[in-house]
């Protein structure tokens, strides 16, 4: 059973729109889904994460991601990620590097544009496919496909809010085409994030944070994200999180140093495949090198 809802994953994913990766925790680093994000938190700052989804099922997605940014100069943002997204047969890495220039639009705010330019490398293993036909020629010869694309963001932020719009990929491309049919598509993805900050009245000590991410990409449904965090003394960090008609989660993080955080998030799914395994894991960390302050420009929990 387990390797049948694989095989229906997978033929889902082929025949319609491929998503990018996708990250519980996204608002912890957006430079993955919007490049302006580049040196906004005023520091140099390393981000790394591990995610397994669907544990049980056998060929469920499980995704590393690593990430540096920085500020270069006033205005200047750059920053390098590097995504692993292996799904069933298929082994996906992009590298990104991700450029920013950011103006003043107030004492506290800015408004950061951003370019992304990605090289993508795509592997397809065909011995983990059960084919009707093993002799069929579309499931014989897969090379290893090396492509680029382009991304653009526009992201404004101050120490409360944040609020951004992005196009990671622009370029569509047709994996393994064969009489103009591709076994595989990556579609464009949009995205809109945004958050806020509040301080509570009469709890000098705990911050609310919610959040809402929604991706559209031709041929999928609508993903909405939204999540509602609470902050505790500047260290402690618990939440929850929704996936429109898709899951659940628990969220929980601690600022270990001054300069080091870390989170973790398990998500249970709402849908049938819930029957199917055990729940998904989500754990990170991130490193900043602290400024001559010792702190970072904009002490945010996003």
């Amino acid at each position: 059973m387990k390797k049948l809802i694989l095989v229906l994953l997978f033929c889902s994913t082929a025949s319609f729109a491929q998503q990018d990766a996708q990250f519980t925790q996204y608002m912890y680093n957006p430079i993955n889904v919007n490049p302006a994000y580049a040196g906004s938190r005023g520091v140099l700052s390393v981000f790394g994460l591990y995610r397994t989804q669907w544990v049980g099922l056998d060929g469920a997605p499980e995704t590393s991601s690593f990430s540096v940014n920085t500020p270069v100069g006033n205005n200047v943002g750059l920053g390098v990620s590097l995504i692993n997204d292996k799904i069933g047969p298929t082994n996906e890495n992009n590298l990104s590097i991700d450029l920013s220039y950011s103006i003043q639009t107030s004492e506290n705010a800015k408004l950061s544009f951003g370019l992304k330019g990605t090289g993508n490398i795509f592997k397809l293993d065909p011995t983990k496919l059960s084919t009707e036909d093993q002799g069929d020629p579309k499931f014989q010869d897969f090379k290893n496909k090396i492509t680029p694309n382009v991304g653009a963001g526009v992201y404004w932020h101050s120490d409360k809010a944040y609020v951004g719009l992005s196009v990671p990929n622009f370029i569509e491309t047709n994996r393994y085409d064969d009489n103009d049919v591709a076994i595989y598509k990556d579609k464009i993805n949009y995205y809109f994030i945004a958050g806020y900050v509040f301080d509570l009245d009469g709890y000098e000590t705990v911050k609310f944070k919610p959040a809402i991410m929604t991706k559209v990409v031709e041929g999928s449904p609508l993903q909405v994200d939204a999540s509602a965090n609470f902050m505790f003394n500047d260290k402690l960090v618990i939440g929850v999180a929704y996936r429109w008609s898709a899951s659940v989660s628990a969220l929980a993080g601690f600022q270990i140093t001054d300069g080091l955080y870390l989170g973790y998030a398990y998500d249970r799914e709402t849908t049938k495949l819930v029957n199917y395994n055990s729940g998904s894991h989500e754990i990170f960390l991130r490193f900043e090198f602290l400024n001559k302050y010792g702190r970072i420009t904009s002490p945010r929990f996003f």
